[in-house]
């Protein structure tokens, strides 16, 4: 069923230009199905906050169950924001204690830029935690997304995250491993995901503490895993919510860096990403933009709109079928009180029945 437009944020008529369907509040009032209510708690940099919530609203709105989605998104202190980003989260979002007043039947929570050396020391991470405690207790399944997924493991779990030798970047092919459990039930054993990041939380550290790993890929690490009930909190260190151009926009801002001198290296392609006419294009374009570099002579436009054509997207339909898979078991084992984590005789340490 369609997501419902209960506010007016900006994100439901561009998914409604996009193809996307979207009910309107006053439709939804006359029809007889269950509401489900979702939080998204974005802590996306400005530049991708808004991109933020479209992917993760198409991704809960390709859900076929027979459920009216509601998704409220929310954000925490200690994220530099400017006054137009500001304005925008002020005017569309709400805050953290109506959302822990109504009450939601799941949550997801999005990555994060960091500044300090370890994650306690950002200025988010008491806001962080104090969110996630109450989800622990108050929602059926909290959904955590790279950034957010390193965050919750060291608080709950007490693993730090290992600096990677150089970035994880790129689209990578990925198996199911336990081919049994609810979360990957009828999607492709072998799929894709896109991945980037400069950290990791290893296989084994997570098994180590009861963790249950679902997915990985031999050359990125684990993708998808859960705790050890099996389902309470979920965990993506990869980034299947990503448009097709989200690692081209972001292979764009670092040639951008380069020409503005903030680094030092020319950034290398995403790894399994580009193709080769892609490539042969970005190639001649790196020849220019170290021709410019440091020089009065104008820098030439960054050719996304020649390559756009030869990206393909092939990881959307298998993220589709996890979150499908995901909220399904929510709608089946949550009470209609939102208010209320489980319908009466769940077993919250064991709500699958594992």
């Amino acid at each position: 069923m369609p997501l419902v437009a209960h506010t007016d944020l900006p994100t439901f008529q561009r998914l409604r230009e996009e193809g996307e369907e979207i009910v309107d509040a006053e439709r939804a009032k006359h029809q007889d199905i269950r509401e489900m209510h979702i939080g998204l708690l974005n802590m996306m940099p400005d530049s991708a906050l808004e991109a933020t919530e479209r992917q993760f609203f198409r991704l809960v709105g390709a859900c076929n169950q027979i459920v009216q989605f509601h998704i409220h998104p929310f954000t925490i202190e200690g994220l530099k924001r400017s006054p137009e980003t500001q304005a925008h989260i002020d005017k569309y979002y709400e805050s953290f204690d109506k959302i822990r007043n109504d009450g939601l039947d799941a949550l997801i929570i999005s990555g994060a830029n960091v500044t300090r050396p370890s994650l306690p020391e950002e200025e988010f991470w008491q806001p962080l935690t104090e969110v996630f405690s109450w989800a622990r207790e108050n929602v059926a399944s909290v959904l955590c997304s790279c950034l957010a997924t390193h965050a919750v493991i060291q608080y709950r779990y007490g693993i730090a995250r290992t600096r990677l030798p150089a970035k994880r970047w790129g689209v990578f092919p990925h198996k199911v491993l336990d081919r049994t459990h609810p979360l990957v039930a009828e999607i492709n054993t072998r799929f894709d995901v896109p991945h980037s990041r400069f950290n990791e939380i290893f296989q084994s550290d997570m098994e180590a503490k009861g963790l249950k790993v679902l997915a990985a890929s031999e050359t990125a690490g684990v993708h998808l895993a859960v705790s050890e009930d099996g389902f309470r909190t979920v965990f993506f260190q990869g980034h299947p919510e990503y448009d097709d151009i989200s690692l081209l926009k972001e292979y764009k801002r670092e040639v951008m860096r380069f020409y503005r001198a903030e680094i030092d290296e020319y950034p290398p392609f995403p790894e399994n990403y580009f193709n080769a006419e892609a490539q042969a294009i970005f190639r001649d374009y790196e020849l220019h933009v170290r021709a410019v570099r440091n020089t009065a002579e104008t820098l030439e436009k960054f050719p996304e709109h020649l390559v756009l054509g030869h990206l393909d997207n092939t990881w959307r339909d298998t993220a589709k079928a996890v979150f499908n898979n995901w909220l399904g078991k929510i709608y089946q084992l949550t009470d209609q009180d939102r208010r209320l984590p489980f319908m009466k005789g769940i077993d919250p340490d064991n709500p699958l029945g594992l």
